[in-house]
C-alpha cells in the first residue's frame, strides 16, 4: 500500500494546522511573555507620563562586578530615579538583591 497519496491528501486538507501549531507556541513561549510584558509597561509609561518631567530609558546594560546587568525601564525625573524590571508572571514573586534566581508561587 501506498502512503504517499494518502499523505499528500491529508497534508492539504490540514494544512492550515501547522502555522497555527508554531503561533500558539510562540505566544505561549517565556520569551514572547516577556517581550510583550516589556511593551505593555514601555507603552503604558510614555502615554502616561509627562515627557516634559519623566526621561524613560529602556534596555540599559551596566557594568557590575559579576559582568553586566540589564535593567528593563529606567525612568529618571525631578522626583528621583525609578528602576522597572518587568516580569509577566502570575502569582507572588519574592527575592532578594542577592539572589540569583526569584521563586515564584502560582495562585
Amino acid at each position: 500500500m501506498e502512503i504517499t497519496p494518502i499523505t499528500q491528501q491529508l497534508f492539504s486538507t490540514l494544512w492550515y494546522l501547522i502555522p497555527l501549531a508554531i503561533t500558539a507556541g510562540i505566544l505561549q513561549s517565556p520569551w514572547f511573555k516577556g517581550l510583550f510584558g516589556e511593551l505593555q509597561i514601555n507603552l503604558l509609561l510614555k502615554l502616561f507620563l509627562s515627557k516634559n518631567k519623566y526621561h524613560l530609558f529602556n534596555n540599559v546594560t551596566l557594568a557590575s562586578e559579576d559582568g553586566s546587568t540589564q535593567i528593563d525601564h529606567l525612568l529618571i525625573s525631578k522626583y528621583g530615579v525609578f528602576v522597572i524590571e518587568t516580569k509577566n508572571m502570575k502569582g507572588w514573586i519574592f527575592g532578594s538583591a542577592y539572589k540569583k534566581t526569584m521563586d515564584s508561587e502560582n495562585i
